[in-house]
């Protein structure tokens, strides 16, 4: 049976008359990295607030590693991480400072914990200077490091890396993958859909309080319409020949290609490959073309895609 980090079932949660989530279910493989995805007012940041104990669903099942959320809130604090929109770092004190100070408060944590995770955020040279003198992403690293120093099992980001410069997104991902090979399990909220593309596992995908699909990244892709096989050949005998075969494909004359729609799926290429060979044809380039998840974001939310102000 796979070891589940995350499981929730009939989350629900509502302000007065406002239903902000309405049902939902979740369930996160540990060491993977799951990203929730969501427009503005989906519930992301309310659902991370659930399942880190920070607010009460009104209903629900919930058990965050291996523990019931109701019953045993302390015993989950004890095994998470949060990581919150805006780096909570005192900007009074130094980078040192800020982590002793994590230090200080978490029981168990230990004074090396400090240089090493300054030598592994690459801040040892900024040790002592104010936070208030970091760029955004230092703040961000030294953000991330304080969560690490109760050794948490399981970390919730919500959206680590809004308002970082490309550069500094990236190294942020490289941290974030660094986690998760060490055995860390990452829930990962996000509105930048190349961040869920390229870090996530699995995806879900949230609007107006319920969740209307989940999946990985190329799972997800499939299921939005325009997928397709382009294939390019050598003369333009080569083109008409195929078009004849397949008369469901668009042709693009000038580069000698047929675009031929497909699920994208193993089967559905190999029976088009089988099709050619039943008439001795061969492309000179085959290429597999599906919608991005900008395109799943809005067939499923109904949204274009919303990115942070800089």
């Amino acid at each position: 049976m796979t070891d589940l980090a995350i499981t929730a079932s009939g989350l629900r949660k509502a302000y007065q008359d406002k239903t902000v989530l309405d049902g939902v279910d979740l369930e996160v493989e540990a060491g993977t990295i799951f990203s929730l995805l969501g427009p503005n007012g989906a519930g992301k940041t309310t659902t991370v607030n659930v399942l880190t104990t920070l607010v009460k669903a009104d209903a629900g099942a919930i058990r965050v590693a291996g523990h019931d959320l109701v019953t045993q809130p302390k015993a989950v604090r004890a095994a998470i991480g949060v990581t919150g929109q805006f780096a909570a770092v005192d900007e009074l004190l130094t980078g040192q400072e800020n982590l002793q100070l994590m230090v200080d408060l978490t029981r168990g944590a230990t004074k090396q914990a400090v240089a090493e995770l300054l030598e592994r955020f690459d801040l040892t040279e900024a040790a002592h200077k104010p936070a208030s003198t970091y760029s955004g992403g230092m703040r961000r690293k030294l953000d991330l490091a304080m969560t690490l120093v109760g050794r948490p099992r399981i970390i919730f980001l919500d959206e680590p890396t809004t308002g970082l410069d490309p550069r500094s997104r990236r190294t942020m991902w490289a941290i974030i993958r660094d986690l998760v090979a060490d055995g860390v399990t990452i829930f990962l909220t996000t509105q930048y859909l190349e961040e869920a593309d390229q870090l996530a596992d699995r995806i879900a995908v949230l609007d107006q309080g319920r969740l209307v699909a989940q999946g990985t990244a190329d799972e997800l892709k499939r299921r939005i319409p325009g997928t397709h096989v382009r294939l390019r050949f050598t003369t333009a005998a080569e083109l008409d020949a195929a078009a004849r075969v397949l008369t469901d494909a668009a042709r693009d004359d000038e580069a000698l290609a047929l675009r031929v729609p497909s699920d994208g799926g193993t089967k559905s290429l190999r029976s088009l490959l089988d099709r050619l060979d039943e008439y001795a044809l061969s492309a000179e380039e085959l290429s597999v073309h599906t919608p991005d998840l900008d395109d799943v974001f809005l067939a499923l939310t109904g949204h274009a895609t919303e990115v942070p102000a800089k």
